[in-house]
Order: structure tokens, then C-alpha cells, then sequence
């Protein structure tokens, strides 16, 4: 068995090649299908953000595909131009996978460190790849393991402030340029996660901000409160009268083209607008910024390079931490493959403990439902009991000792039968 991963982030790679890269729901799906038809493929888990893709694999003996191949047909890439796109790659392996996503999941390989979204956006992708029957135990154990890990660190102050997310950091970015947002018209285009958080940090900052809908959606759309609405498809209505537009949408095409914004008359008083965009793919056409008038931000012009000697003490700190968890983790994955043995040890156990008692349920003075009842409590006592006794030897011998122990029991409930 194994553990890969590949990935493609913010560090090396600009939004352009993220892009390539990025998956939505629907896509993160349909590579699940294809990639649980792979030989030896065990487990899969794919985490797409604005920063980065990757994605990680549990595999078998007989795995013998690339990892990076498998990302490039999903894509629909070959050839030389997927060879273009390797350098953006990172890949790794076992114990150096393993601890990547634990600093992924701390927000420690954030572009903001302590970013708030992170940890979140780990736990979703476990989740989806669970209801696509996608990920297996190993999987699922490291991922759980490496968010327990990442909300013990997020309880640090210094690495984790309130204000660790790119919406803020954005508007700090912004207001160090000499922007303000006091009594400013404001358009927020789009009504997710990062939509409705970016509504309400610029309308706390004093701005008067007007969230898009969709009318196609069903139901009640909740927007931000003290916010106005605005339908998408007038949006443009609105854009001639802004100060700042922010996008932040998982659309797969622009919400502002260079053709609209050129066809829209900026109000004269304002003389310019501030085009922000928070999404990957890109949102906003790249060719708006050759506009007069219009001052383009893309999400990779923001970040915050200095840390703080507290951050770095928080950090090391967070490293401990993984460290721990990380060796609990491999404590459990260095004996995955007894977990089968275990299991038959487990009902042979039950089944011995059945016989033992038949003859002295029979004998109770019970009704027959409540004996039923009992030989159930007293069965699942049983397992937690073994389960107790197995995991917890694990923990305090060595892996060659509790081999030895698991076959001595083997053989012990062999020779019963």
C-alpha cells in the first residue's frame, strides 16, 4: 500500500496554470469516476480551491499508473502540452504527503498563514469523495487525523487571527494603497462562502453593497444583512454606478467581460472603478485592465509575506503538534494490513464467548426478547473490550511485537476450532 499526492498551489503556480487545474463539483465527480476505474487505485481525494489543486491516492501493490498522467487525461491534456505544465507540480510520498496535508489543513501552506477557509475546504473534500465512494480507510483516517491536528493548532492567537482570510487581506491591501471604502458603492457578484463574506467585510467597512442572485435559484436566497440585491443578469445596471466591484463566483465563465465593461459608461463623478477578483478560474477578463478607467485585482495580489517572530514560535508550536498526531497516524497505517486478521480474531472471539454463555442465558429466568437483548449488550461489550485490548497493545509495544502478538492469537483460536 501507498500513500501519493500531486499538487499544483500558489507558490509556483499563477492563476493561469491554476486554472488548467482547477476542478468544480461537477468535474471533481466525474475524475472520480474515472480515476476509481485505475488498477490498484484504493482511495482518492481531489482539494480544489482558488490556490491550489491536489490531490491525493491510496494505493495497492499492483498501482503502476502516474500520478500526473492520471491528472493530464482527466484534463484532457497531452503531449507537449502537458509536459509544459510539470515544473508547477509538486509530488510526494508517504510520511512527506502526510505531513504536507497536516500544514495544509493548519493553514500553514496558505497564502494567508492561519487561513480560516482551510481547514473547512479539507473537511469538504473528504466529504464529497465519501458520498462519491471514493475514498477507502486509509483515506478517510488521515484526512480526519490531519483536521483533529489542524483545530488544535487554530487555537493559537498568532497563527490563527480573526482576521486570516483573503477577503480582509484584500481590503487591507487596498486601504494601504490609499483606497477607502467609507460610503462607497460597492457590488459584490456572487452569493457563496467567499461571496457572502466579502459583502459583509466591505459593508462593515462603511460601504453601501448590493450582492447578485440568480433567478433560476428556488427557494429563499439569504444575502448578507444590511445588504441589497440585485439580479445577475442586470448587474450591469448597477456597474456604471460602482466604486468597486467584487466577483468571487465558482462560474466556469466570466462574469465581466472586456465587451460589457467597455460598453458600460462609468458615472463621470467616479471617474474609475476597482475590479477585484477572488475567483479561480478567473472571473473578470483579464483584458478589462487595458480599459481606461478600470483598476484590475486578481487574487494573486494579495498575500502576506512577513512573519512575525510570534508566528514563527506558533508555527514550530504546530509542527510539534503534527508531529504527534502524525506518528498516531502511522502507529495505525504501519499495521493497516493486520486490520483483517484482527477483524477475524474479533469474531472468533465472539463466537467462543457465545458458546461459553448459551447454556447460561437459557438457564436465566428472562423472557426470551429480553435475553436476546442481553447476549446483544453483553457481545458489543465483548468488542469494545477487544478492541480496547488489540488497538491499545499496538500503542505501547513495537510494530514487530504486536505481529507476534496478533498470530499468537491466531493460533490460539486456530487450534480451538
Amino acid at each position: 500500500m501507498g500513500i501519493l499526492m500531486a499538487g499544483i498551489d500558489h507558490s509556483i503556480a499563477p492563476i493561469d496554470i491554476r486554472t488548467v487545474f482547477s476542478f468544480t463539483k461537477k468535474s471533481t465527480a466525474e475524475a472520480y469516476v474515472r480515476l476509481k476505474q485505475v488498477k490498484g487505485m484504493e482511495g482518492c481525494v481531489l482539494i480544489s480551491t482558488c490556490n491550489r489543486m491536489e490531490l491525493y491516492l491510496s494505493t495497492g501493490e499492483d498501482f503502476d499508473s502516474n500520478i500526473f498522467d492520471l491528472l493530464c487525461k482527466i484534463r484532457g491534456l497531452s503531449g507537449e502540452l502537458s509536459h509544459a505544465y510539470r515544473p508547477y507540480f509538486r509530488f510526494r510520498e508517504e510520511r512527506e504527503a502526510v505531513h504536507h496535508l497536516f500544514r495544509l489543513a493548519g493553514g500553514l501552506e496558505s497564502r494567508i498563514l492561519g487561513d480560516d477557509q482551510i481547514i473547512t475546504q479539507v473537511k469538504d473534500a473528504l466529504a464529497f469523495a465519501r458520498e462519491q465512494y471514493a475514498s477507502d480507510h486509509v483515506l478517510e483516517t488521515l484526512f480526519r487525523q490531519a483536521v483533529t491536528a489542524a483545530k488544535k493548532v487554530k487555537s493559537c492567537d498568532e497563527l490563527s487571527p480573526s482576521d486570516q482570510s483573503v477577503v480582509r487581506t484584500a481590503i487591507r491591501a487596498l486601504k494601504e494603497e490609499g483606497y477607502t471604502f467609507e460610503g462607497k458603492t460597492c457590488m459584490v457578484i456572487g452569493n457563496g462562502v467567499m461571496g457572502k463574506l466579502a459583502a459583509t467585510h466591505l459593508q462593515q467597512q462603511g460601504a453601501d453593497v448590493t450582492v447578485t442572485v440568480r433567478q433560476y435559484r428556488s427557494g429563499v436566497v439569504e444575502i448578507p444583512e444590511h445588504c441589497s440585491r440585485i439580479d445577475y443578469g442586470r448587474r450591469m445596471e448597477l456597474f456604471g454606478a460602482c466604486d468597486y466591484v467584487l466577483s468571487a463566483t465558482v462560474s466556469p465563465n466570466y462574469t465581466l467581460t472586456r465587451e460589457l465593461v467597455a460598453e458600460c459608461r462609468i458615472d463621470a463623478a467616479r471617474k474609475s472603478v476597482v475590479l477585484i477578483d477572488l475567483a479561480v478560474p478567473r472571473d473578470i477578463d483579464p483584458g478589462v485592465a487595458d480599459l481606461d478607467g478600470v483598476h484590475l485585482y486578481d487574487i494573486d495580489c494579495f498575500r502576506e509575506e512577513a512573519v512575525s517572530e510570534a508566528q514563527k514560535k506558533a508555527i514550530a508550536d504546530a509542527e510539534a503538534c503534527f508531529s504527534e498526531q502524525m506518528e498516531e497516524f502511522f502507529n495505525w497505517y504501519d499495521c493497516v494490513d493486520v486490520v483483517p486478521r484482527i477483524q477475524s480474531i474479533k469474531e472468533q472471539a465472539a463466537m467462543d464467548l457465545e458458546k461459553r454463555l448459551t447454556k447460561k442465558l437459557r438457564a436465566l429466568p428472562m423472557e426470551e426478547p429480553e435475553k436476546v437483548t442481553l447476549q446483544g449488550d453483553i457481545e458489543s461489550a465483548a468488542e469494545r473490550m477487544m478492541n480496547k485490548l488489540l488497538f491499545g497493545l499496538r500503542g505501547t509495544v513495537s510494530e514487530a511485537a504486536f505481529r507476534e502478538c496478533i498470530a499468537g492469537l491466531e493460533k490460539v483460536y486456530g487450534d480451538e476450532k
